[in-house]
């Protein structure tokens, strides 16, 4: 496969997972959208790392990775907490919190 095979495959994955982050109004469905836009750029950064025969884009992948856990793990926390007030994790249930802040 060829560098261009590579960045094809992340910039569709990249697309897949805005569209998905864009169009969907579940929260745990829009975190899974952030996911599959990180590991596009991880897709990225190794291929980019592979022709340049470094390890500098593998070192920026596992930063990224390290960032998408602490994301996923911060995010599904939020989401279960959301969830336990509100019995959804449907986006335009929480739209009263955005008042809430602006109001004080």
């Amino acid at each position: 496969m060829t560098l261009n095979h590579y960045l094809v495959l992340s910039f569709i994955l990249f697309i897949l997972g805005f569209a998905v982050l864009s169009l969907r109004r579940n929260l745990l469905i829009m975190l899974m959208g952030v996911e599959i836009m990180l590991n596009a750029v991880n897709i990225a950064l190794v291929a980019f790392s592979r022709l340049h025969q470094g390890v500098e884009g593998q070192m920026a992948a596992f930063f990224v990775i390290v960032l998408a856990a602490a994301e996923a793990g911060v995010g599904l926390a939020i989401v279960i907490a959301l969830f336990r007030k509100r019995a959804s994790v449907q986006t335009h249930m929480f739209m009263d919190l955005r008042d809430r802040v602006t109001r004080s």
